[in-house]
């Protein structure tokens, strides 16, 4: 019960700080101008024809996929700065041991604020996601092949880095956690291109970083899941013969890769449980 209790503490606390009111205030403008961008699709010509529809589908899809790795940054920023002040926040500010000198464990907070941030990101996510694929097809026709792939790869790519970043914040302070969370986002990414172009080259040893990058922190590989789950069968098929990218992905994740990315999230989790629990407040 005390662990619902700080989740829904943590939710009406985002709620009153207007955070979460600003962050799809914020979002909607930025759908709303993709949304123009892709009204201008279907009147597009290519060598003075105008487009197929398929070639607006296609168009569309490129379209699309760019602008949800833009959506993949702001999530995964949101998700780190979220995060990162949950716990160290608190001890910083002393609130935390005000809290825990009541009938409180600490497990019970961690848990507490990893619920009520994991629900914040899930309905950002949801109906960020949902109303960009909607205002595509309306203005396109173009949808893509696993809209529910999709939504999920990208929701469980922004509760990974959530997770990472709240064990950090058990240890360190808010501003270092949130800084490192970032960093490793952005350095997952350049191990997943640089494993592309192992491949590209038949290089295995380069190849290899990019494996060792979607075991280590999995959100390189979950982007790329969604990407899969996004885009054409073309693309799919570009990527087989070699050109594969942060853009295009030539399969879906395995269900080893599945398995392994919800053993990382109950590790983490554990382990910052077990951080917290061995810490001076």
């Amino acid at each position: 019960m005390a662990t619902w209790v700080i989740a829904s503490l943590t939710w009406r606390e985002l709620v009153r700080r207007k955070l979460v009111v600003a962050l799809l205030a914020l979002t909607a403008i930025v759908i709303g101008v993709s949304g123009w961008g892709f009204s201008r699709v279907p009147s597009l010509h290519l060598a003075g024809h105008p487009l197929t529809q398929g070639e607006i589908h296609t168009a569309a899809a490129q379209l699309l996929l760019l602008v949800m790795f833009m959506f993949s940054f702001v999530l995964a920023l949101t998700c780190a700065f979220l995060a990162a002040p949950a716990i160290a926040g608190e001890l910083e500010s002393g609130v935390a041991q005000g809290l825990l000198a009541r009938p409180l464990r600490r497990r019970e907070l961690v848990l507490g604020r990893w619920l009520g941030l994991s629900l914040t990101i899930t309905v950002y996510t949801l109906l960020s996601t949902t109303l960009e694929f909607a205002l595509v097809r309306w203005t396109t026709g173009y949808w893509p092949p696993q809209v529910i792939a999709a939504e999920a790869a990208l929701l469980v790519e922004g509760l990974v880095l959530l997770t990472f970043t709240l064990a950090l914040s058990t240890r360190i302070s808010a501003i270092t956690a949130g800084v490192i969370a970032v960093i490793a986002f952005g350095a997952m990414w350049l191990g997943g291109v640089a494993g592309a172009f192992g491949q590209v080259f038949h290089n295995a040893a380069i190849t290899n970083v990019g494996v060792i990058t979607h075991l280590l922190l999995p959100t390189d590989g979950l982007w790329h899941a969604a990407v899969y789950a996004m885009e054409p069968t073309s693309f799919a098929a570009a990527a087989i013969r070699g050109l594969n990218s942060s853009f295009e992905s030539a399969s879906g994740p395995t269900t080893w890769y599945l398995v392994w990315v919800a053993l990382w999230m109950v590790v983490v989790l554990g382990l910052a449980l077990v951080s917290f629990e061995s810490r001076e407040a």
